[in-house]
């Protein structure tokens, strides 16, 4: 209740979101009970309640600086610094012990957290507790306007670092389309794609989402 401002109504959902793949515990069916699963439903709702709050926030604001602002948000590091700051991170049922923790459960958990506040109290509710405990608590939007995150630029950098070739492929998503899409390719295997109104829009999204499967892939 401290950190979302409602009472839990069922507190199996919370329980769940906050339990690790490595204390995984068995239902009557024999599934895995994890955060896995809200992780899934949690990263789609914080996606679509921050994409609405720099909609209505920045009227007139163009779809690469829309996204590039939700980005800032919902990437890895960002969700591990807020997991943190929220509380959420000092509520972690893990077995791999505190300080051996992969850097990027704690991101996982607050999405995770975020699918179980969804499926207890609706989204509506949902979207008032991110913009007023999360965003408004913790998120400088003018601090958040200064910062450039580039993604591609991280990418290649990450490429050069470890010796890995990326490749961009880009085009128009259809001949009569004003959308491009974009895949990435590392060792002439794709990665990850993205869908924009231009090409550096397409190719961003596309560095993004390999970026994040890197970081999975470091952690595992």
């Amino acid at each position: 209740k401290k950190i979302t401002g409602y009472a839990p109504g069922n507190f199996s959902f919370y329980k769940t979101a906050l339990t690790h793949k490595s204390a995984s515990t068995t239902d009557k069916r024999g599934n895995n009970v994890n955060n896995e699963r809200l992780e899934y439903l949690g990263d789609a709702v914080l996606g679509a309640v921050i994409a609405d709050y720099f909609f209505r926030k920045f009227p007139g604001a163009d779809e690469g600086f829309l996204t590039q602002m939700r980005s800032k948000i919902v990437s890895r590091e960002k969700l591990n610094e807020l997991s943190k700051l929220v509380g959420i991170s000092d509520l972690i049922i893990s077995n791999t012990g505190r300080y051996n923790m992969q850097r990027n459960i704690h991101g996982d958990t607050m999405e995770a957290f975020i699918g179980a506040v969804y499926l207890d109290k609706g989204f509506s509710k949902t979207a008032r507790f991110i913009r007023k405990q999360v965003i408004r608590e913790y998120i400088n939007i003018p601090e958040l306007l200064s910062v450039d995150h580039n993604h591609k630029s991280r990418l290649i950098e990450w490429g050069q670092k470890n010796k890995q070739e990326v490749q961009f492929y880009t085009d128009q998503d259809a001949p009569d389309s004003k959308h491009f899409i974009s895949f990435v390719k590392i060792n002439n295997k794709i990665y990850g794609s993205g869908l924009g109104t231009s090409k550096k829009v397409a190719e961003q999204k596309a560095a993004k989402e390999t970026l994040e499967k890197i970081e999975k892939n470091e952690d595992n």
